[in-house]
Formats: structure tokens, C-alpha cells, sequence
């Protein structure tokens, strides 16, 4: 069937994950964070991924904010910035305002010009996202932010998926379903999607059951590959 609807994850997908650490660390006052923001940042993802996993595995959820500062305060402590009220704050707030990547607006606004349903379906919890998106300036262009927070439990679990469905009434393989996670693009094939793996950093593909139906390094060819 043709693509109706297009779906994507939201951070590190259609928004920078790496973008507070590097904007802190450009003003005066975190200057400490000159040469460390690469592995911070790292860090701080990788954890804050973990993280949902671990919750969902042992049912023991809790909304992505705090995961969000659970996973950088291990990040600030392994890179040596432990007890640093300040800048933590600081982080976390820019987090509220991730700037979404290049290609991000001009993408959106092709596939809605040609009446495509588009929306978000992540981890993150409405509130974050709402603010990310309003930074973004990107709400006119997504129909819905679908938040794990509808059900309970963290990606990849079936359960995240069938928002989809539930909200727009399609068929699984009428959506086209794109993330920069490699397990998340993963899990959506093998739930039934059309999946997009966005692989900016130029990774292996991930030895899992399922894999992604098509890798991109950016999301510029997201439109052609929905049928636009």
C-alpha cells in the first residue's frame, strides 16, 4: 500500500541530542566544558538510552525527564564535572530547547504539502517534546507528538508502536516509520513498518532479528522514499 503517514522519532532524529553540551560549553561561564561536551554528550545519551531500557525490562517506568537527568548526572560525574550545580542546570534547560537539524523544516513541509500525515512518536515525555518542537518552530508541519507516556513503557515495546494505528486508523504498512536508532528502526520493521534508518555517524548495522529497510545519512530523502 502506498506511505500515508510519516513517523518519526524525535531526538537525535529530527533534533540534535548533542546540542546543549556544545551550546554550553561556547559560553564563558562553562568554559570547563571546552574539550569535554563530545564525551558528556555521548555519555549523557547513552546512559539516558540505557536507561529505558533497563526501566522497561524491569517494569519499572518513570517519564523521560528523569531519565533525562538521571543519565546526566553519570554523564557529568564519569567526565569530571560532578557537583556542578550550575552547569547541570544549565544543561538540562537547553535540553528543553534542542535545535532540530538542518534538513528538518524543508523535509516536513514537503510531505505535508502533499497531505501526508507526519508525526512523532517518542520516548520523551508531551511536555518535552511540546517545548522542543515549539523551539523548533516545527508544530505547523506535525499533525501529533505520540509520547510513550500513552502506555507506560519505553521503545521498543509493541505496545509504542500501536499508537500509530490507534491515532491515524492506518495499516502498518501504510506508515513509514524513520529514527537514528538503530535498534528503534529495527524494532519497527519487525513489528511490520517501513523503516528508515537515519545513520548520521555512519555506524554498523546492529546484529539484531530485524533490520531497517532503508539507511540514510540525513533525512533529505525522506520525502522520495514516501512516495513524494
Amino acid at each position: 500500500m502506498p506511505i500515508t503517514t510519516c513517523v518519526f522519532d524525535a531526538y537525535g532524529t529530527l533534533f540534535d541530542v548533542a546540542a546543549a553540551a556544545r551550546q554550553a560549553a561556547a559560553e564563558p561561564e562553562f568554559a570547563d566544558l571546552k574539550d569535554s561536551w563530545p564525551g558528556l554528550a555521548e555519555h549523557w545519551r547513552q546512559k539516558q538510552l540505557q536507561y529505558t531500557w533497563l526501566r522497561a525490562i524491569t517494569k519499572a517506568h518513570t517519564d523521560f525527564w528523569q531519565v533525562t537527568q538521571d543519565g546526566l548526572d553519570w554523564a557529568m560525574e564519569k567526565t569530571g564535572h560532578a557537583n556542578k550545580p550550575a552547569m547541570r542546570e544549565r544543561l538540562l534547560a537547553l535540553y528543553w530547547e534542542l535545535q532540530a537539524y538542518p534538513e528538518v523544516p524543508a523535509m516536513l513541509h514537503t510531505l505535508k504539502a502533499v497531505g501526508l500525515n507526519t508525526a512523532i512518536l517518542s520516548n520523551g515525555s508531551p511536555d518535552m517534546l511540546e517545548g522542543a518542537v515549539q523551539s523548533a518552530g516545527i508544530q505547523d508541519v506535525l499533525d501529533h507528538c505520540l509520547s510513550v507516556e500513552t502506555v507506560g513503557i519505553f521503545k521498543p515495546d509493541t505496545r509504542v508502536y500501536d499508537l500509530v494505528g490507534q491515532k491515524f486508523g492506518c495499516s502498518k504498512t501504510e506508515v513509514l516509520f524513520v529514527s537514528s536508532n538503530g535498534w528503534d528502526a529495527a524494532g519497527a520493521a519487525g513489528y511490520g513498518f517501513d523503516t528508515v534508518w537515519v545513520n548520521r555517524a555512519g555506524d554498523p548495522v546492529d546484529r539484531l532479528p530485524w533490520q531497517p529497510n532503508t539507511i540514510l545519512s540525513d533525512l533529505t530523502g525522506i520525502p522520495q522514499l514516501a512516495g513524494v
